[in-house]
């Protein structure tokens, strides 16, 4: 929105409103230094897979200390992504009422707690540190998008790919570093898994400015008032959100199998548990390069349709030759995923930027996305656990994928053209 004088009135992305003059120099003061937010940014992005990724490499040693079964061992994954789209359903009704900084400050302290839960000697606190850390995430997940939307309105692809690349910069590490780190440490995977929650620590701490620079700014402390011109866009009612909810609920099916099983499919197949973690650390690695330059190429196109086939082509490949030549061809496959994964990360991340005409929407439909699409994802680790327990073969779970991948291409090309919900 601008005056006659080409004035940007900033419009809180959680609330829809407009601040008071105190309010909006609150935010005027928080955005007068921007390495401050931009470090608060890539620390709490850091935070947002690590979590994730460094229970992978050692599903086998956690099922068993505690005896689970394959399907058993799939929900040490699928719970916390079940509570990525349980979570984000009520992300943005606390944005409302407390403000992104806060609630992304809290996120980060509830991450760390629940990362420490999960090593407690109780196979029921591995399952409910699991729920903290899927909540916590969805709070990041959903309230980021919004926040770049609210804070960098000319810059958005850019900023969603440095925060795509962070995202996934934290997986790729946590990935290599967690057979390693068991070693060093000397406790088991508990002190692997545990070290995480340092790093939670720390990007709290970067938050915790923001959130006295931001005092006022939404109305806890200063009235506001309805921002100008702001329209209600009902997203659950949108075919155009619907496409983007899809496309980003099916590429974190393949993407949550992957961080779930790749280890466990390789070591099936002979690969020793070692270089197993190598690979999937590699592929993680390599996902970054796909998050960093796709929302950069999207940003500058009017429909992001050649990506779309790019990226789920790719994801395809990758995990038809998982099936055909899973140990002989492990690098190849690896990397040729992890461009399609990262690139499809961020490609979902920036339409929900792009197809949002404001900041309240992409708050609105960054919510909606991530509620149903990781509600999905969570069906992905457990299904093909299932299938693989039920028939001791990798084939038909990796088959269903690659049905999920001729499906997001599919709703992926509506998504991609040039609309706004």
């Amino acid at each position: 929105m601008r005056t006659g004088e080409e004035a940007r009135v900033l419009v809180d992305a959680e609330a829809g409103v407009r601040p008071s003059a105190e309010g909006t120099a609150a935010r005027r003061a928080l955005l007068a230094h921007p390495a401050v937010l931009l470090v608060g940014i890539v620390l709490a992005s850091l935070n947002m897979r690590v979590a994730l990724a460094s229970v992978a490499p050692l599903v086998g040693e956690i099922s068993g200390a505690f005896g689970l079964s394959a399907t058993a061992s799939s929900l040490v994954t699928s719970v916390p992504v079940l509570f990525l789209g349980l979570g984000a359903l009520v992300a943005p009704a606390l944005g409302r009422r407390f403000g992104a900084e806060r609630v992304l400050f809290a996120a980060l302290l509830l991450l760390g707690i629940g990362i420490l839960a999960r090593v407690l000697p109780s196979v029921y606190a591995l399952y409910a540190g699991g729920v903290l850390v899927g909540t916590a995430i969805a709070l990041l997940n959903v309230l980021m998008p919004g926040l770049i939307k609210r804070d960098f309105p000319d810059r958005a692809a850019s900023m969603t790919s440095v925060y795509t690349g962070a995202m996934i910069a934290g997986a790729t590490v946590a990935a290599a570093a967690a057979v390693p780190l068991e070693n060093a440490l000397g406790g088991g995977w508990e002190a692997s898994l545990g070290f995480w929650s340092l790093l939670a620590a720390v990007a709290a701490l970067a938050w915790l400015p923001q959130v006295l620079i931001a005092r006022g700014r939404t109305g806890h402390e200063v009235r506001a008032v309805p921002a100008e011109g702001a329209r209600p866009v009902r997203v659950w009612r949108s075919a155009l959100a619907w496409q983007v909810t899809l496309f980003m609920g099916l590429q974190s099916v393949w993407s949550y199998v992957l961080i779930a099983w790749m280890p466990t499919i390789f070591t099936d197949h002979g690969m020793s548990r070692s270089t197993a973690g190598m690979i999937f650390a590699f592929n993680n690695l390599i996902q970054v390069a796909g998050a960093f330059a796709v929302p950069l190429l999207a940003g500058r196109m009017r429909s992001q349709r050649p990506l779309i086939v790019l990226v789920t082509t790719l994801v395809a490949a990758g995990y038809a030759g998982l099936m055909v030549a899973p140990v002989e061809g492990a690098w190849l496959w690896s990397a040729v995923l992890g461009i399609g994964q990262g690139g499809a990360i961020g490609l979902a991340l920036t339409l929900i930027v792009l197809r949002a005409g404001d900041a309240v929407t992409a708050a609105r439909l960054s919510g909606m996305a991530q509620t149903v699409g990781y509600l999905m994802a969570a069906a992905g680790p457990l299904v093909a656990g299932a299938l693989h327990q039920a028939t001791g073969s990798w084939t038909l779970p990796i088959c269903g994928v690659l049905g999920v991948c001729a499906t997001a291409l599919a709703v992926g090309l509506l998504a991609a053209r040039n609309r706004t919900v």
